[in-house]
């Protein structure tokens, strides 16, 4: 299969897309169209602060249980981050499931990183840099809007057409399953998504796909115009 969850197996050598719509790598497309100069991804939440302990001038961002540390610089919101200075800035981010996929895979042909908002610029500069290759799409969430999204990419990435109305549909869906999860827990505890939901589901705004190069157990994301 080409579109698989995050921990699965992926054969060396394939072009990796990895996947978190609601919200490491919307709010991570957001961040670059504000002007961040580049984006660290890490697998966790301490991995992040040793990080940014060694490197100050870095902004640390992303969310440990869907919510903003106290000691991290901004949230995992792409609304919050559409308000953000962070022009020219370098950023380091750690969330539950995206960064955390995102570094698994240290074989990979090309790595990136995709949400609905670059979809199709994710496919173009894979179409461009890696025609013929094999890809693996990984969905990084348990919820429906990463599947949708996969699907969506895989219907691309094999020369098929794809509607972004069922794309953004599965999103939706997605976060309603997540706001059940998210109300048994207590008050402090439960993540509010109604308000990054627009931009989590604007289809295509984002003209740059997001290129990943692994080092150290970290991926540093670029933004590649196509």
């Amino acid at each position: 299969m080409t579109v698989v969850g995050i921990d699965a197996d992926v054969p060396a050598g394939r072009v990796v897309v990895v996947i978190d719509v609601i919200r490491a790598f919307t709010t991570a497309a957001v961040a670059f169209e504000r002007g961040a100069a580049e984006i660290v991804c890490v697998g966790s939440a301490p991995e992040g602060r040793a990080l940014r302990d060694r490197h100050p001038d870095r902004l640390l961002i992303g969310e440990v249980g869907g919510l903003k540390p106290d000691d991290f610089d901004l949230g995992n919101s792409p609304l919050d981050m559409a308000a953000a200075d962070v022009s020219g800035r370098s950023l380091i981010q750690a969330t539950s499931n995206g960064t955390r996929g995102l570094v698994r895979h240290p074989d990979a042909a090309a790595l990136l990183a995709a949400s609905a908002v670059n979809a199709a610029a994710t496919v173009r500069w894979i179409a461009e840099h890696h025609a013929g290759v094999p890809w693996t799409i990984v969905c990084t969430g348990r919820s429906a809007e990463d599947w949708a999204c996969g699907r969506h990419l895989d219907l691309l990435l094999g020369g098929s057409a794809a509607d972004s109305a069922e794309l953004v549909a599965g999103i939706r869906e997605g976060a309603a399953q997540q706001a059940l999860r998210s109300a048994g827990r207590p008050a402090d505890e439960r993540v509010d998504l109604t308000r990054d939901l627009p931009l989590c589901c604007d289809v295509d705004r984002s003209a740059f796909a997001m290129v990943g190069e692994l080092r150290d157990n970290r991926v540093t994301l670029a933004a590649v115009p196509c």
